[in-house]
C-alpha cells in the first residue's frame, strides 16, 4: 500500500512531466524517490477536464519502475490517447490528474464462463479481456462511475477490446482482474 504522501508525489511528478513535455518537448528525467516508488508496478494516468475524460493511458503489467511509468503514462495521456486531441498548454491548468497504481493482473479461473460475474467485485476489481490479438482494460473506478453491475462491466471491457459485448462467454477469451490504489489530485489537495 502506498501512502497519501506517495500519492501526492506521484500526482506532482505526473503534472511536472506533462508541463515539461508541453513546454520543452522532452520527457523529464525521473526525480529521486524512495525505493518503493522505483519498484516495477502497473500504472495508469487519467486526465479529466470539467469532469469529462481527457486522456487515459498506462501500463497494465509491472514492466517498469513506478516513477518512470507515471512519467511516461502522464505524457502519453496528454499527447497520445487516440480518442482525444493532444492537451494544450493553455488548457493544462484546467486538467485534473488521477494516478492508479495497479496490482499484477491475475487470471480469473472458472470452469464455465457464466461464473465470471460472481468472481468480480465492482468497485474493487479492474478487468482485462483478451481474445486473439484483441485486448481491453477498464480500471475499477469505471464500473462505479458508470453504474455497471458485474455483467455490464464484463460486456463493456469486451467492447473496449473491440470485441462483441458477449465475448466473455467464449471459451477462448481470457479474463483477468486486478486492483488499483487511486490517487486523485483534487482529493489530495483538498485534504492536505
Amino acid at each position: 500500500m502506498l501512502s497519501k504522501e506517495d500519492g501526492r508525489l506521484l500526482i506532482k511528478v505526473a503534472r511536472k512531466a506533462i508541463r515539461t513535455y508541453l513546454e520543452e518537448g522532452r520527457i523529464m528525467d525521473p526525480p529521486r524517490v524512495p525505493s518503493h516508488l522505483r519498484e516495477k508496478m502497473g500504472v495508469f494516468v487519467t486526465l479529466n477536464k470539467n469532469g469529462d475524460l481527457r486522456g487515459c493511458i498506462g501500463f497494465p503489467e509491472p514492466i517498469k519502475p513506478l516513477i518512470e511509468g507515471v512519467i511516461e503514462a502522464a505524457v502519453a495521456s496528454a499527447t497520445s490517447d487516440p480518442r482525444f486531441r493532444p492537451v494544450t498548454l493553455e488548457e493544462f491548468e484546467e486538467i485534473q490528474i488521477e494516478v492508479s497504481v495497479l496490482t499484477k493482473p491475475e487470471p480469473i479461473k472458472v470452469k464455465d464462463p457464466r461464473e465470471y460475474p460472481e468472481r468480480i467485485k465492482v468497485g474493487v476489481d479492474g478487468l482485462i479481456i483478451e481474445k486473439g490479438p484483441y485486448k481491453g482494460l477498464l480500471l475499477p473506478q469505471v464500473a462505479v462511475e458508470w453504474g455497471f453491475d458485474e455483467e455490464e462491466f464484463l460486456c463493456n471491457t469486451c467492447l473496449k477490446a473491440g470485441l462483441p459485448p458477449d465475448c466473455w462467454y467464449d471459451q477462448d477469451t481470457r479474463v483477468y482482474k486486478f486492483q488499483a490504489q487511486i490517487f486523485q489530485e483534487k482529493e489530495l489537495s483538498e485534504r492536505s
